[in-house]
């Protein structure tokens, strides 16, 4: 019996205006897992009307109170591990130390998010009059719009909300149409538990065919102050288009064309261990997966010849196997349009060193690709599957400009035992984020996050997420009488 969820607006579960419901597929079996409402613009409405009728009570809430929900909702979903783990791996096809993961990453965010609350915020100003006292003070937006999407769900429904949350806004979450229990719900039922105020955080889910409407719903309305979106570049480019031309600031953390250097230095076992768990951990669905592995010429024929035979021994297939590795990607479609990318990148010269083939069902293999040509789809899209192309370099100079030949700017690794040399290297790489002598999926919820160039703007955690989410106000005391010319 498939599990059924309302929308979550205002601390009550409704049901969408019109009663439309959508259908949520397991990705492995095929089968419906739940049925969600279908929301539609007049809901969005209810959802903001909710959200705005919270704010002011949400803003001024002392932050000893807020803290204490969010120490609290960390705790309640630490103690989730199994049903998130059923969850994911049903919702969508993860396996389970990605979803435990998940639960572990998302409850420090919640964490991080509770210290933040009571942190320090804010600045005392030089001032030009005599006797007067300047200062910066930071102060919440208002009612912010959320994008959670389902590669990450966990963690990203977390992270949606959260600093949003923390900084005093409220929020209305759009959590993804391929995990919309993951990434919104499980969210709001354990805030929900931990004391957080009716209307504070209200859930819409939609049918696929209504996204682009609800979006853009939820961006125009005028009581919403700022805009927070994870998501692919070509969608992330839609929503920026919507939240400028109302005048509205966002964070977007859009998509990656990552790349792992191993340098002449790097110990080889342990590249292609970090290599390995970069490209395929999720099957590849991870904004920061190592979607290029560059190889200096000199360790070239080692390193392919251990690193295909370890992707050769990974088990793929049911997410609840505590053994597969490459679990399903999130729809037979998505493992159809990453094969067409291996099929086109062949088709064109590129050599298959491990996998490739037809998905079963959404079952991807787990491939490696070399030799793969400039005109190839794969050379620029972002593979987002199971799925990794290794090249050359003969100097750091090579391997740079091949790092760089993206429109992307997400995160990078460089493998490398002499840190001095690795900093040199990733001085010159243009990305948001870069990690020396480890591979490029790395994330702590005190770090600031976010990419450079088509991988988006803003930044979350720590700090860096409160400034997000958050405006600097000047305000002026004056201790004595001013004085006017006239």
């Amino acid at each position: 019996m498939p599990i059924t969820r309302d929308l979550f607006i205002g601390g009550k579960d409704v049901p969408a205006a019109s009663g439309r419901t959508a259908e949520d597929v397991n990705p492995y079996t095929g089968e419906v897992y739940a049925t969600v409402a279908a929301a539609g613009p007049e809901d969005v409405r209810r959802a903001v009307d909710a959200a705005d009728a919270a704010f002011e009570e949400w803003a001024a809430l002392a932050p000893f109170a807020r803290r204490a929900i969010f120490l609290k909702a960390a705790d309640l979903l630490d103690a989730r591990g199994e049903q998130v783990a059923e969850l994911m791996a049903h919702e969508a096809g993860g396996t389970r130390p990605w979803a435990y993961f998940n639960v572990a990453l998302a409850a420090n965010i919640l964490r991080e998010a509770a210290a933040a609350i009571t942190a320090p915020r804010g600045e005392v100003l030089s001032a030009q009059e005599q006797g007067a006292l300047g200062l910066a003070v930071r102060e919440p937006l208002g009612v912010v719009a959320a994008f959670a999407p389902w590669n990450a769900p966990v963690i990203l429904g977390v992270r949606a909300v959260a600093a949003p949350l923390a900084a005093g806004n409220t929020v209305v979450v759009k959590p993804s149409e391929d995990a919309p229990l993951a990434c919104g719900f499980l969210v709001a039922d354990v805030l929900r538990e931990a004391g957080l105020p009716d209307g504070v955080l209200n859930v819409v889910t939609n049918a696929p065919e209504d996204a682009a409407e609800i979006a853009e719903a939820l961006i125009a309305d005028e009581r919403v102050r700022a805009v927070n979106f994870t998501g692919s570049t070509n969608v992330g480019r839609i929503i920026g288009e919507h939240a400028a031309r109302h005048l509205k600031p966002a964070v977007l953390e859009l998509g990656g064309k990552n790349a792992v250097l191993v340098l002449a230095d790097a110990d080889v076992d342990y590249a292609v261990d970090a290599v390995t768990f970069s490209v395929f951990m999720n099957a590849g669905q991870i904004c920061m997966s190592g979607d290029r592995i560059l190889v200096h010429e000199s360790l070239a024929e080692e390193f392919t010849a251990r690193f295909a035979a370890k992707v050769a021994s990974l088990q793929a297939g049911d997410p609840s196997d505590p053994h597969t590795v490459v679990g399903p990607l999130v729809s037979t479609s998505a493992a159809r349009r990453v094969a067409g990318l291996v099929g086109d990148a062949v088709a064109k010269g590129a050599k298959v060193v491990v996998g490739g083939g037809e998905p079963a069902e959404a079952v991807h293999p787990a491939t490696v690709l070399s030799e793969v040509p400039k005109d190839a789809e794969l050379y620029y899209a972002e593979a987002f599957g199971p799925v990794c192309v290794l090249d050359t370099f003969t100097d750091d100079a090579t391997a740079v400009a091949a790092a760089n030949d993206t429109d992307n700017g997400l995160t990078c690794g460089i493998i490398t035992e002499n840190a001095t040399h690795g900093l040199a290297v990733a001085r010159r790489i243009r990305t948001g984020i870069v990690h020396i002598n480890d591979q490029s999926v790395a994330d702590e919820p005190q770090a600031p996050f976010g990419g450079a160039k088509a991988s988006g703007y803003g930044r979350f955690g720590g700090r860096w997420g409160i400034e997000a989410f958050s405006n600097t106000r000047w305000v002026t005391i004056a201790t004595q009488q001013a004085h006017y010319p006239f």
